[in-house]
């Protein structure tokens, strides 16, 4: 089994990284849209956050990563092992990333009916899709902005359902899909919709370091991950357990993170001032402020964590003007300044 780059190890990125620790502790978020040039340890990121989850328990050789903990969630066979304590066999295995190629068939997707065991046994069965397999996992789509409509359009709403529904060829097939969404894109090759952008919980933009020791240090690591992969894990390990510790953790603590009227005010006043459609910024916003109060160790969220969240939660839901220099962002930091303060 191939070592996964260590997350802490990643040079630099820090809004990327720290969006995609907000999207792990809260699922609920909505996933993360990450815009950026190639070669900017996208794909490195969320491969190597996976690998500072907890291994997860699932029912043995069930092909929708089932947890036994939770028998009626399960489908198919999987609820009838799991029905009984005694038949069900455990299976701890990591944290499920899947990557979605970008020709994949939407049957390759969602799942369709398996024609070799129609043809050779004349039964029909389902064979599942890359959506059973990142199931309480991360499902990563690099080059998102050249997806088929039609697959992009499928992916969000599973995504915000949690559940995948196939009616096909005689099939009649409902499974649990709760992932985290994660996808990538470079805006040269193309612009995403922005019905579609605002499905997504967090946005960040990537950028090639140009700080002479910045780009040093990552050929220096690099470097030495590809000389002894083990001995680089083992350098990185006190860092990695604190992470993972801080993450679980947090997972378990934002449910009881509170949020006081002044800071629901806060955000819903932000959101009109930058002029953001809906109400899927304030909520967002809610939620990734908890999250982040959680990994911080805090009880109650602030305008301080508002404020640290606004330029990942915001930027991508807000209407494009061509007069405006800057972009969003700047927007965004002018609201910020009026409406909560220096």
């Amino acid at each position: 089994m191939s070592q996964v780059y260590p997350f802490s190890a990643i040079v630099g990125q820090d809004a990327l990284k720290q969006a995609l620790m907000i999207a792990a502790v809260d699922p609920a978020i909505g996933g993360v849209m990450v815009f950026g040039d190639r070669g900017t340890g996208k794909s490195t990121a969320v491969r190597a956050l996976a690998g500072l989850l907890p291994s997860i328990r699932k029912v043995s050789g069930c092909p929708y990563n089932c947890d036994p903990d939770r028998p009626p969630a399960c489908v198919g066979d999987c609820a009838r092992r799991a029905g009984d304590a005694g038949e069900v066999h455990i299976d701890v295995t990591p944290t499920p990333v899947v990557d979605l190629p970008l020709g994949a068939t939407e049957d390759r997707v969602v799942g369709a009916l398996d024609l070799e065991h129609a043809l050779t046994r004349g039964e029909k069965r389902f064979e599942p899709g890359l959506l059973a397999r990142a199931h309480r996992g991360f499902l990563y789509i690099d080059e998102l902005n050249l997806l088929e409509d039609n697959l992009v359009d499928l992916l969000l709403d599973v995504a915000v359902s949690g559940e995948n529904v196939v009616e096909r060829e005689g099939l009649s097939v409902r499974h649990p899909a709760r992932f985290v969404l994660v996808g990538s894109g470079n805006p040269e090759e193309g612009e995403l919709r922005p019905q579609l952008l605002d499905r997504f919980g967090l946005s960040v933009d990537v950028k090639t370091p140009t700080d002479l020791a910045q780009r040093v240090e990552v050929i220096r690591r690099r470097t030495a991950y590809d000389h002894d992969p083990q001995a680089f894990l083992d350098r990185f390990a006190p860092e990695q357990a604190r992470i993972t510790a801080s993450l679980v953790a947090a997972r378990e603590r934002v449910r009881e993170v509170t949020t006081p009227d002044a800071v629901l005010e806060a955000a819903a006043r932000l959101c009109i001032a930058v002029g953001s459609d809906g109400l899927r910024g304030e909520l967002t916003l809610i939620r990734a402020a908890r999250a982040v109060t959680a990994l911080e160790g805090g009880t109650e969220a602030t305008i301080g964590h508002l404020r640290h969240v606004a330029l990942m939660a915001l930027p991508h839901r807000l209407r494009r003007d061509p007069l405006e220099e800057g972009g969003s962002s700047v927007r965004i930091e002018r609201a910020m300044a009026d409406v909560l303060g220096a």
